[in-house]
C-alpha cells in the first residue's frame, strides 16, 4: 500500500509559434516555470521522505523506487536535499502516466511485482 505521497500541478507553458523576441521571451518564461516546478517537486519528495524516515535520511527506508519523466529526474538528480534518498533508489523507474494519488496508488504492485525470464535450454 501507498505509505505516503505529495501530488500537485503547477502552470508550465508549452511551446510558442511565435517567432523572433516574442519567441525567446516565451522560451526563457517556460524554462523559469519549469525550473520552479522541479524545484518544488524536489522540496515534496524531501518532506515525503523525511516523514517516512523520522527526518533521518535512509532510516525506515529500504529502498526508493523512482518514476515519472526521466528528463526531470536526471534534472532532480543534482539537488543535495535528495541526494540521501537517490542513494538507495533501485535501478527500476516506473513510468507514470499522470501523477494523480489513484495512479501513485497503483504504483507498489508495480515495483513489487517480480520480472521472470523464460529461455528455452540450449541443446
Amino acid at each position: 500500500a501507498l505509505a505516503d505521497a505529495k501530488t500537485g500541478s503547477r502552470l508550465v507553458h508549452g511551446r510558442s509559434a511565435a517567432g523572433g523576441w516574442s519567441q525567446h521571451r516565451f522560451a526563457r518564461r517556460r524554462e523559469k516555470q519549469a525550473s520552479e516546478a522541479l524545484q518544488a517537486a524536489a522540496g515534496a519528495a524531501a518532506d515525503v521522505f523525511g516523514r517516512r524516515s523520522g527526518g533521518r535520511p535512509g532510516e525506515n527506508l529500504d529502498a526508493v523506487v523512482l518514476g515519472g519523466d526521466k528528463r526531470a529526474m536526471a534534472e532532480l538528480r543534482q539537488d543535495p536535499r535528495l541526494a540521501p534518498y537517490l542513494a538507495i533508489a533501485t535501478d527500476r523507474f516506473l513510468t507514470v502516466p499522470d501523477p494523480k494519488r489513484a495512479v501513485l496508488e497503483a504504483t507498489p504492485r508495480l515495483f513489487l511485482a517480480v520480472r521472470i525470464r523464460l529461455t528455452e535450454p540450449t541443446p
